[in-house]
């Protein structure tokens, strides 16, 4: 036990519903939890018995408590969870989700968009899903391109078309930008399009062929033909879901937990309209030793505690979810029911979402595996401690000295840490500059370092020779971060992979692995996906700078006339894709203009 006295902060607490923390003595949040009776579960904690070995080592540590009376145990559950995903404390099962959704968009105009959408909804569209993932928004999209017709185009581009895109001439558009379908026509696909998505497929392809028939009846055989081809193309995109409810306007989420190796797993499966729309495997930031009931709980509580929710969602929660079912009931505005004993066809999705969720546990267990010896191959070769993970790697990207962009890309527990990753605007450097650029980052990365901002890398990556690696020596020995290793990774003869080699300069010495080397391969890894995330940003950087200047340096183009472009044709690529006959019908653009424009462009 600690030597933290509890007794006259326990002997305070009331006999309240609310929410309790515990602190360190260097005031991080230790855990956060929930009470029904605050004076009674905190001090459950400090009996000395019955505890776990992991909450045994929190109470350890634990300095101060501070506590919060709500007026519910369902209050105290939102509290909890707001302050678990503010605080990420070190000991509660934290799901880092903090992604929004994706939904597919269909939008308000007189002339509806199909998009994709991401971010806050607007009560002026429609908007379906939510779904796992971009690529399952962007499928949809496509296979109702085929089947509806629907355009996909900005706003700005639609208004200013004067003759239809590829899309139409490739029969993915039917063409509303330039009349060539009827507005009552292409509204009648949008509510077709709308009737599909609830889950409705069957009941219009029937009435497609009702159409169809009595098209055929009149003679009218060119229609009949139109309506073959719609209820086609429906029945080969119902035939590309690969798994398809009975009930065709259902939508549910099937949530299936699984606890396997000291590792848990979280497989969420969407399904709306009656359709699977995909799953997304969700692991936990400090869930390892967690039963299922608890990883559950906390995952429905913080998953939906900010996003749409579903009328329905199916677990595999051994007991009873009424007050959180009551939770969500309240901030959805409707019923939702939480079913964790499902039979026949919600079994079989849930059979289905457990099986991936241990499928998944295996495959990072395979991959933590195949991690860890390479992590422990590079220990050995450069003479690392064992406890040494976290690397950091460098790489700058400019084109001819344009939009210097440097990059930190982070290694670490195994696997690369997207979201510690950074992107530094280099600026005041001659154009071309590398050296100057490499001084820059990390002065800047590594300065705040030293001063307590950020974890201390245990190897330090820099892609480059002799003459980057001095520049890092002499700003790591400026900044006084000593305990890092500092390598750099040199391109071989003919830049090829596998012929790399690892310059250390504070031993003196060069060393060059063998090309089979899981070491090697590592480093590989790591440094090229420093330079992947070094050209993402000079690229974005670069477009962004290009956009305006590309018009500007064209004699007769001023401001206005530069608007006038951008506004007509919906931006810098519009402009790029028009013609000269194009060109010449926006306003104060003469025919040379317009031809001194495309050149330029071209």
């Amino acid at each position: 036990m600690s030597a933290f006295d509890p007794k006259p902060i326990l002997n305070s607490l009331p006999n309240l519903p609310g929410v309790y923390r515990f602190l360190a003595g260097n005031g991080d949040v230790l855990y956060v939890g929930k009470a029904v009776d605050l004076k009674r579960r905190v001090s459950s904690y400090f009996r000395g018995s019955g505890l776990s070995p992991r909450i045994q080592l929190m109470v350890g540590q634990i300095a101060d408590i501070q506590t919060t009376v709500v007026r519910s145990e369902a209050e105290a559950l939102i509290l909890e969870n707001n302050l678990i995903k503010a605080l990420g404390p070190r000991y509660n099962i934290l799901f880092r989700d903090d992604k929004s959704y994706p939904y597919l968009e269909i939008s308000g105009h007189a002339a509806p968009r199909l998009a994709y959408h991401r971010g806050v909804l607007d009560r002026r569209n429609q908007y379906f899903g939510p779904f796992p993932n971009g690529y399952a928004v962007r499928e949809s999209v496509h296979l109702l391109q085929r089947v509806f017709m629907l355009r996909t185009c900005e706003d700005t581009v639609f208004e200013n078309r004067a003759r239809p895109c590829l899309l139409y001439q490739i029969k993915r558009c039917s063409g509303p930008c330039v009349d060539a379908i009827k507005p009552e026509d292409y509204r009648r696909d949008v509510q077709q399009a709308v009737r599909f998505l609830e889950g409705r497929a069957n009941d219009l392809i029937d009435e497609l062929d009702a159409k169809m028939q009595a098209a055929s009846a009149a003679w009218d055989f060119e229609a009949a033909a139109r309506y073959r081809d719609r209820i086609q193309a429906l029945a080969r995109v119902q035939e590309k879901q690969f798994v398809v409810s009975s009930s065709t306007e259902l939508d549910a989420d099937v949530v299936g937990c699984v606890a396997e190796s000291g590792m848990v797993c979280v497989n969420l499966v969407m399904i709306r309209g009656g359709r699977h729309v995909g799953d997304k495997s969700l692991f936990p930031s400090h869930g390892d030793g967690y039963e299922v009931e608890a990883a559950l709980e906390a995952f429905l509580a913080q998953h939906y505690l900010d996003r749409a929710i579903p009328p329905l969602i199916i677990c595999n929660a051994p007991d009873s979810q009424e007050m959180l079912a009551e939770l969500l009931s309240e901030q959805a505005e409707r019923r939702v029911h939480i079913v964790s004993n499902p039979i026949g066809e919600r079994r079989v999705w849930l059979d289905m979402a457990l099986k991936n969720a241990a499928l998944a546990i295996s495959q990072r267990l395979s991959l933590e595996s195949t991690q860890l010896a390479r992590l422990q191959a590079l220990q050995e070769a450069l003479r690392l401690p064992d406890s040494a993970q976290r690397i950091e790697c460098f790489d700058i990207s400019h084109t001819m000295g344009e939009a210097t962009v440097a990059s930190c890309v982070v290694y670490d527990r195994l696997a690369m840490q997207p979201r510690e990753y950074r992107h530094y605007n280099i600026e005041g450097i001659t154009p071309g500059d590398d050296y100057a650029a490499m001084r820059q980052v990390l002065t800047r990365r590594y300065g705040k370092v030293a001063q307590g901002e950020g974890a201390v890398p245990d190897l330090i990556l820099i892609d480059g020779g002799k003459g980057q690696i001095g520049v890092a020596v002499e700003v790591i020995a400026e900044v006084g971060l000593t305990e890092s290793l500092l390598v750099g990774v040199a391109k071989g003869e003919s830049r090829k992979p596998g012929l790399e080699q690892l310059i250390v300069p504070s031993r003196g010495e060069t060393v060059q692995l063998p090309r089979d080397s899981v070491a090697l391969h590592l480093i590989q890894a790591i440094r090229d996906e420093a330079h992947r995330f070094a050209i993402t940003g000079h690229r974005a950087r670069r477009g962004k700078a290009r956009v305006s200047s590309s018009l500007e340096q064209i004699d007769g183009i001023g401001t206005k006339r530069r608007q006038r472009l951008l506004t007509r044709f919906g931006g810098l690529q519009g402009v790029k894709a028009a013609s000269i006959e194009d060109l010449c019908q926006v306003e104060g653009i003469s025919r040379a203009l317009a031809e001194k424009i495309y050149n330029a462009l071209h």
